[in-house]
């Protein structure tokens, strides 16, 4: 009778055991299967970003090309408007969320995503910075924005400075941020072959977890976020937020590797905020000091220390209060 009953009990914490190692593969599998995680921390910097007083808004420019931004819930009269420009690596939503709380306070906020990146679209063929500056800013006079600060950080440099030239009626002022903006031809070429053209393209359109750890290893000096990401949290990323517009992204990244180096590279009226980190191993410290010379004295150079090109995910107060200051600050005479 006793062992009868211990084999009965036996039977049920076994098949009760049974049970939960199936449920526990079951729930394993519906990770790697549905990329809730990415989809839920999408939806959480979403909230955060209404927190700070910003709501989404999608602006067609016409029947080929739709832009979407985050703009000012309630536009205040009293605080100046600041353009955020991001840069390749990610979406706006990311890429500024360490930042956007403070600069809120301060600055009504447009936060554009860029063609081909989160909910940005066209059909059209152009991948130059050039379109993309155009569509950013004829998407901000439709949202009301008639003047402007922009600030811009590595590829959005490049659209920034861009923007900045071709409308400056309504940028007043620049901050740019470890761009590759001013690169001469000998540089350009250098660099694609010091690096490689097939790793760049690997880093900038991602397609295993690797890809992303050596961006993030590259970019990132403080913080080594690649080492601790797990891989199914990183293939869930690539799937989520790298598989729209690839074709299109690879496109732009072709641009960029291939076009030559623009000889006859404006001179910006405005006064410009040149920002790096002293550890940049994306674009090196020289190229920022060599923009400075080519824009003038309206132009200055700020150096942070102990940080890599990421400044704004390494050193986002400091960035911030020098953007601040710069922006607030009365214009020369």
């Amino acid at each position: 009778m006793d062992s009868r009953w211990l084999h009965n009990l036996f039977s049920i914490y076994f098949s009760i055991a049974v049970a939960i190692l199936k449920s526990i593969r079951f729930a394993s599998s519906q990770i790697q299967r549905f990329p809730f995680l990415v989809t839920l921390a999408n939806a959480i910097l979403s909230v955060y970003y209404r927190s700070c007083g910003l709501s989404p808004s999608t602006v067609d420019l016409d029947d080929n090309t739709t832009m979407h931004y985050w703009i000012p819930t309630h536009r205040r009269f009293n605080k100046p408007s600041l353009v955020l420009i991001h840069g390749y690596g990610s979406t706006a939503l990311w890429q500024f969320v360490r930042q956007v709380g403070p600069l809120s306070r301060t600055f009504n906020l447009y936060i554009p995503d860029l063609l081909f990146f989160g909910k940005s679209y066209s059909a059209r063929p152009e991948r130059t910075e050039v379109f993309q500056a155009r569509c950013v800013a004829e998407g901000l006079r439709r949202l009301g924005v008639e003047r402007t600060a922009v600030y811009a950080l590595s590829y959005g440099g490049w659209v920034g400075f861009r923007m900045a030239a071709m409308y400056p009626e309504m940028v007043e002022k620049v901050v740019i941020v470890s761009s590759g903006v001013g690169f001469r031809e000998e540089q350009r070429e250098e660099y694609v072959r010091k690096n490689g053209k097939k790793v760049i393209t690997e880093m900038l359109c991602p397609e295993k977890p690797e890809h992303i750890r050596l961006l993030a290893d590259l970019t990132m000096h403080k913080y080594a976020v690649g080492k601790w990401l797990p891989d199914f949290f990183l293939r869930e990323y690539i799937r989520v937020m790298c598989r729209n517009y690839r074709k299109e992204r690879l496109e732009l990244v072709e641009y960029l590797l291939t076009k030559k180096a623009d000889s006859d590279l404006p001179i910006l009226t405005q006064e410009t905020l040149i920002i790096w980190g002293d550890l940049d191993r994306v674009f090196p410290v020289l190229l920022g000091y060599q923009l400075q010379r080519h824009l003038g004295p309206k132009s200055k150079v700020e150096i942070i220390k102990g940080t890599g090109h990421a400044a704004n995910m390494e050193v986002p107060d400091a960035l911030n209060d020098l953007i601040k200051s710069f922006v607030l600050c009365s214009p020369k005479a």
